[in-house]
């Protein structure tokens, strides 16, 4: 791993840094959580759609929405960043970890607000050893969090006893309301 690297947010730091496997099962399975780069994009959006088909939320999302989002993530690294699961050469798992600061925490949130591992390689604590990662700070990605913070729709079950199991709390009622968008 690098030296340690400095930055004024949490979530934005240089897109070299990536999650290194700390333990003998992390280097067995083969997998890496790294910063995404522009020639994942696709794999992306493609593990996205899926993710929306096997666990719909209240509104579809757009391919464009995703490839905006990932535009708009390099152009502007405070808001936050994308990761893909790297197993032996090919993307096959992802998360958006969007930053924002909290008043009522007093510090940075990372919100984590997908993250998909395709249905063949569940089960081998991918997304366990990155939620673990990010709770123990063991990446610059979080460094200066004061939180983490994330939702699932209330039948996926499989994802909520994962949180749950990882440290992950139910306090609050998540409520908002689309704004309605203007042609720019």
């Amino acid at each position: 791993m690098p030296g340690k690297v400095t930055v004024p947010s949490g979530l934005a730091c240089p897109d070299d840094i990536a999650v290194q496997p700390r333990t003998r099962e992390a280097h067995i399975l083969g997998g890496m959580w790294r910063n995404a780069a522009f020639a994942d994009d696709e794999a992306i959006v493609r593990m996205c759609v899926s993710l929306n088909a096997e666990d719909p939320g209240p509104e579809p999302v757009p391919t464009d929405n995703v490839r905006r989002t990932l535009r708009e993530l390099r152009e502007a690294p405070i808001r936050g960043r994308a990761v893909v699961l790297e197993i032996d050469g090919r993307v096959s798992g992802y998360a958006l970890l969007i930053s924002f600061w909290s008043n009522e925490l007093g510090g940075e949130v990372c919100v984590i607000d997908e993250l998909y591992v395709e249905p063949e390689q569940r089960g081998n604590r991918y997304a366990t050893r990155l939620l673990e990662t990010l709770s123990a700070r063991g990446t610059p990605w979080v460094e200066n969090a004061v939180a983490l913070a994330l939702e699932t729709t209330p039948d996926n079950e499989q994802a909520r006893r994962l949180y749950e199991r990882v440290g992950f709390r139910g306090r609050n009622l998540s409520m908002r309301r689309r704004l309605t968008t203007t042609q720019v």
